[in-house]
């Protein structure tokens, strides 16, 4: 009991959570609210997926990476309510960060926090990354698992092949993808258009209905110069037995990739 006492009083971020769990942790589902943490306040869609994105974005920072670069370049697809771009703002004040979000409604919430956040000069882009221009249907969640594979309250949104813009860049420091299933089909486009990522984060998910792909994207980050390591945020205790997550997914593993020759003198 000593070391995680420790690390809770040593870390301010680990109280954070502690506190906001415990006031918003069992409040009801898809309430919007506005919610003081850290030097912020942020207007919420859903109190629950704020806390564990607090807990895994703050607390155990599953984003953060290193360069030596004052402006490093940023894609952050799957934005939601900017949790991440504040992150990596906090991280690297200079950096130049586009954000990406598909959801309209959302998209309203992501730009109010980062201007009242003092991140006016991050770029938000409403428009849902995939691999052409010609716009896709989309399932708002009312918090941050809205995707394109969701079956209620469909609309239509305005689409960006993600692969046009990453080939316009010199160099993007950190590229990270959370698109709740449209993952798959975005890095098969961009499988021949990764020589300038360094880093890269991606959240796979497998839907029940749907072969796993895992191997083939696992293999095309490797023929990109990669190295990888796999983490899973659920762990089933017989998955002999145990089918899913959920009622939609089987499998979902946070993919960290890196150059392994990347230059942190840059």
């Amino acid at each position: 009991m000593v070391e995680p006492l420790k690390g809770f009083f040593r870390s301010k971020e680990q109280r954070e959570w502690i506190r906001l769990f415990d006031q918003y942790g069992k409040t009801e589902r898809y309430r919007p609210m506005t919610i003081p943490f850290l030097s912020y306040i942020f207007q919420v869609t859903d109190s629950l997926s704020f806390v564990w994105q607090f807990k895994d974005i703050f607390v155990d920072e599953i984003y953060k990476f290193e360069t030596m670069k004052k402006s490093p370049v940023i894609y952050d697809c799957g934005a939601n309510i900017g949790m991440s771009s504040i992150y990596f703002k906090r991280l690297y004040p200079g950096s130049k960060i586009k954000a990406f979000e598909a959801d309209p409604q959302v998209v309203k919430i992501l730009e109010s926090n980062l201007s009242r956040s003092g991140y006016g000069d991050i770029e938000v882009i409403n428009k849902a990354v995939w691999i052409n221009n010609n716009g896709i249907e989309f399932s708002p969640d009312r918090s941050d698992g809205g995707s394109i594979y969701g079956k209620n309250g469909k609309i239509k949104v305005e689409t960006l092949r993600l692969r046009e813009w990453i080939e316009k860049e010199e160099e993007i420091d950190m590229l990270k993808i959370d698109i709740e299933g449209a993952e798959e089909d975005v890095i098969f486009d961009c499988k021949s258009s990764l020589y300038n990522i360094k880093n890269l984060f991606i959240e796979y998910h497998s839907w029940k209905d749907k072969d796993q792909k895992l191997g083939e994207i696992l293999e095309i980050i490797q023929r990109n110069g990669f190295k990888y390591y796999l983490q899973t945020p659920f762990t089933k205790k017989t998955p002999f037995i145990s089918a899913g997550l959920n009622s939609k997914m089987d499998l979902q593993i946070n993919i960290f990739a890196w150059k392994p020759n990347r230059d942190l003198n840059a």
